[in-house]
This record gives C-alpha cells, sequence and structure tokens, in this order.
C-alpha cells in the first residue's frame, strides 16, 4: 500500500445533514464555541435541510462564537477553502459585529503558524452591496495573514502547510461587539479541499509492518503469555499459539476464543514489540476493524522500555486506542503516568469499529494528538509523572515499545460476568489489522538522478521506506499501471536503460 492518499474534501457534515432535522447544537463533527452556534433547519438552507445559525454571545465585550473542525496534515500539503453565508432582512448582521471563515495551519500545541480568511462580513459589506441581503454568497479563503499581528500580508488560491504543521483547522469565526448589537450569519456548505496528494506533506513512513507475510515477523514481535487479569481484572490466557495470532490475506489476525485453560475461560493474544523496536516521537497509524461483542477489549497502547526498571505507570503508558466491545460507534485515547488523561470519539453517521479504521497518534516532544480517520479529536500538552524527581516532559521523553491485545473482559469494559459474556460476546471475536506504520518528517520524498557515461544513478532519503518501481515502453501519452518493482531494491540505484521509454518511481511502503 502507498502512503494515505486522502485528496478531496476532508471535512466532516461540512452541510450539517448528519445533524437531526430539528433544532439542535448536535452539530456532528465539529467543536463550539462562544454561545450561540446552532444547527437549524428550514427552506433557508443553501442544500439539503440544514444550515448553521450563528450570533454574538451579548457579553457587553466584544466576543467570539463559532465552531471548528481538525483534520491531520504535515508541511507541504495543500488545499483550498470555502463556503457559503448569507443574512437575512429580517435579522441583519449590525453594529460592529462581523463574521468570517478561516482556516489556520497548526502545531502539535495547536499554536498557530499560518492563517487564512474570507472576505470579512460586515455592515460595511453590506450596505455596499458586497454582501447582499438575503442570498447566499460564496466566500472562498484567500486572504493571507500574518499569524502574530493579524494584518493582511498576500493573498492565495492554494493554501500551505508551512514547517512544523500538525493539523489544519476550519472555522468559522462571529465577532460580536460590545454594544449588544443584534444580527445573524447563516453558513452552509463548507469545503476544505485537499489538493496535494497526501495530507502529510512531508510525514514519510521510516517503518512499517504490513503483515502481507505467511507469517508474524519475529525480528519485530514478541508475545505476552499467561493469565491472572493483568492488573485489569481480565479474564483471557494470552498464548502465543496460530490459533490466537496469525497473519493471512494481508492482515493480522488477533483471536479471541472461548475455550477453557489454565483456570480462564478465554484465550488470546498480546502482541509486544519489547526487546525488538521501540521508539521516541513520530506519528503512528494503525489500520484496523474491531470486534463487536460484551467482554471484548481491544487496544493498541505503548509503554516505556523501562518499565522493568521503573514499573508502571513510572514507565509512561500511551494508549492510542481502546474500545468497549459492547458498545460500537467510539473509541477512546489515554495517557497514563501518575496524572491521567483520556477522551472519546464517537463515529458520525453510524460509523462503528466493525469497520476498517485508520487510528493516529502523534507523539511529540511536548504534545500528543490523538487521530480517527484524520479527524483530530483530543490534544494533551500537560501532564505529571508518578517518579520521584521527575521533570516534565519525563515519562513520556524516553522510548517505548508497541502492545496489541485483545483483552476479555476487565475494568475499561465494566467487569461484564462469564454468563453475560457467553451470551452477548459473539466468540469467536477478532481484531484484524492491516498495518502498523511509523512517520517523521523528512526531506520530501522524490527522486534525484545524476548520470554517469550511460549509466543512471537514482537516490532517495535513506530513512523512508520506499522502493524503487519501473515501467518500460508505456502507450504513448499513458504510463498506464503496469509498474514493476525493481530487485533488489537498493539505494541509491544504478541504471542503464536500454531504451527512452523508461520511468521510474518511488512506492512507500
Amino acid at each position: 500500500m502507498a502512503l494515505p492518499v486522502l485528496a478531496g474534501k476532508v471535512l466532516t457534515n461540512p452541510g450539517f445533514e448528519s445533524d437531526p432535522t430539528s433544532h439542535s447544537q448536535t452539530l456532528i463533527g465539529w467543536t463550539s464555541y462562544g454561545s450561540n452556534s446552532y444547527n437549524e433547519t428550514g427552506a433557508a438552507a443553501r442544500s439539503g435541510s440544514n444550515y448553521l445559525k450563528v450570533y454574538q454571545g451579548f457579553t457587553s465585550a466584544v466576543n467570539y462564537t463559532g465552531i471548528y473542525q481538525d483534520y491531520i496534515s504535515g508541511p507541504g500539503a495543500t488545499y483550498t477553502a470555502d463556503g457559503w453565508a448569507k443574512t437575512i432582512s429580517a435579522d441583519t448582521l449590525a453594529g460592529q459585529n462581523a463574521a468570517w471563515l478561516e482556516v489556520t495551519f497548526r502545531d502539535a500545541s495547536g499554536h498557530q503558524l499560518a492563517l487564512y480568511r474570507s472576505s470579512v462580513i460586515n455592515t460595511n459589506a453590506i450596505f455596499a452591496g458586497t454582501f447582499p441581503k438575503n442570498l447566499w454568497v460564496n466566500l472562498p479563503v484567500t486572504n493571507q495573514y500574518n499569524p502574530a499581528t493579524y494584518a493582511i500580508t498576500n493573498t492565495a488560491q492554494t493554501l500551505v502547510a508551512p514547517p512544523g504543521t500538525y493539523f489544519v483547522r476550519y472555522q468559522v469565526v462571529f465577532q460580536g461587539d460590545a454594544a449588544n448589537s443584534g444580527g445573524s450569519v447563516y453558513f452552509d456548505d463548507f469545503n476544505l479541499n485537499l489538493t496535494s496528494a497526501s495530507a502529510y506533506g512531508d510525514w514519510n513512513i521510516v517503518w512499517s509492518d504490513e503483515f502481507n507475510g505467511t507469517n508474524i515477523n519475529t525480528n519485530t514481535w514478541t508475545y505476552d503469555l499467561g493469565g491472572g487479569g493483568w492488573g485489569n481484572s481480565e479474564l483471557e490466557y494470552y498464548t502465543s499459539r496460530t490459533n490466537n495470532a496469525f497473519t493471512s490475506g494481508g492482515l493480522l489476525h488477533i483471536v479471541a476464543r472461548k475455550e477453557t485453560t489454565n483456570s480462564s475461560s478465554y484465550t488470546s493474544a498480546r502482541m509486544k514489540t519489547q526487546g525488538r523496536v521501540a521508539w521516541k516521537y513520530g506519528r503512528f497509524e494503525w489500520r484496523a476493524r474491531l470486534p463487536a461483542g460484551t467482554g471484548f477489549w481491544p487496544a493498541l497502547w505503548f509503554l516505556g522500555t523501562n518499565i522493568t526498571s521503573v514499573s508502571w505507570p513510572g514507565c509512561g503508558e500511551m494508549d492510542v486506542i481502546e474500545n468497549n466491545g459492547a458498545v460500537t460507534n467510539y473509541v477512546g485515547g489515554a495517557l497514563h503516568c501518575g496524572s491521567d488523561s483520556s477522551d472519546t470519539y464517537t463515529f458520525p453517521d453510524g460509523g462503528a469499529v466493525t469497520n476498517f479504521h485508520n487510528y493516529v497518534l502523534d507523539w511529540s516532544t511536548n504534545a500528543f494528538l490523538w487521530y480517527v480517520d484524520g479527524h483530530l479529536y483530543q490534544i494533551q500538552t500537560n501532564w505529571t509523572s508518578n517518579l520521584s524527581g521527575a521533570v516534565y516532559p519525563a515519562p513520556f521523553d524516553k522510548p517505548c515499545f508497541i502492545i496489541m491485545n485483545l483483552a476479555v473482559g476487565g475494568n475499561y469494559v465494566g467487569n461484564p460476568s462469564v454468563t453475560s459474556i457467553n451470551t452477548n460476546g459473539g466468540f469467536p471475536g477478532e481484531l484484524q489489522v492491516d498495518y502498523l506504520r511509523v512517520f517523521d518528517q523528512t526531506a520530501p520524498l522524490q527522486l534525484s538522478l545524476t548520470r554517469t557515461n550511460n549509466a543512471l544513478r537514482l537516490v532517495w532519503p535513506s530513512n523512508v521506506v520506499a522502493h524503487l518501481q519501473a515501467q518500460l515502453n508505456p502507450l504513448y501519452g499513458s504510463l498506464g499501471t503496469n509498474w514493476l518493482d525493481l530487485i533488489p531494491p537498493t539505494n541509491p540505484a544504478s541504471i542503464n536503460p536500454t531504451n527512452r521509454n523508461a520511468y521510474y518511481r518511488l512506492q512507500s511502503p
């Protein structure tokens, strides 16, 4: 598989049609701030049944109200953005109130690195007729601002993520004046369109397990074995048998079975990279689907490699994703280090963990960010270690190893009884993993070419998981799809093309 190709429209619920068809503050997929952002239903909608209505907070001070949505990104990714807005005669924007759309690129802690805005809707624009009343007006986001001074510096059709970018924010802003002036603005049919091949930009794969082989890679994975609850009142007994963990069809299968062994009522597997592979910082992407059923507790998580010397939670624990199999419409992510923090993500539009989803954790020097299918739902920038004398960002400033497991029962899933699990569990339960990838910010993934006599020398970034492909004699005007891997895929590669119609490209992973 190639790098995540996420080009296209990236917003969830851009026209509010995922919301109930009634006055509501649900705003599925969006985060509200300020006092007065509402999903409305009615003929005023530009398309469909629903639209957004925004007005000021009436605080007798300048105030801000609106909604926003965050999406995973990286340096060099490019976008276009726009939306539609309207103010009506019966509730026309008044006083010094103003509204606009904006797109910001942000670092791991959420700080603005670049700022783009649409034209501002205010009373001057209304009176001048550039924003007429009772008419939906398209607002392209093209004005570039200095994020420190908020002065316009340029206009641009393409919005470019600068160095240091972790995510992009699409936002509606209503600025209310201190005079408590009235008037509202309606919004509908937003668009944040990714125009580069990948939202990740210069984040490239530096390690991966695609689980395409016939066996689990023992150079990467080992197992925790046994039962006894694992500190969480779990009910399974972990094994290394192929009954409980195997690869097939390009997937890793971790299977929980209802079978009695060693005083446990169930078997399963808990795989780990401890003693094999460890990481410190990066972007970690896990594509998986999870089982449904009472008692199932699937998880991908990290522990510090120093756990044998400082124990838990002093070593630090990062939960990329875990789920209670009895409730399939959400997942959670958490940190444990003495001061615990966590949040959950609810799938929109009837989504469930039983479908494949991309779960991502960004781990930087001072922040963690959790995403589902590219949508950011949690940032943590503050924690305290329980180790004496430890200083922030400890314990998350040391290498960690990965664990993937499927538990049965336990504290996280509410300690259901064996009877309840047997009745509602749906055994065998299966966690399926498509891949696990580790990304880092590298030089752009591109070929450089030099020529010596009749030989060509192709070079690409040595720390990126990529291989060279070639296509010989393609049809005129079209490269087609018949790309062949060059074996061995050495870097640099020395080639001697026999004709002028040879093309080369990189494929990752």
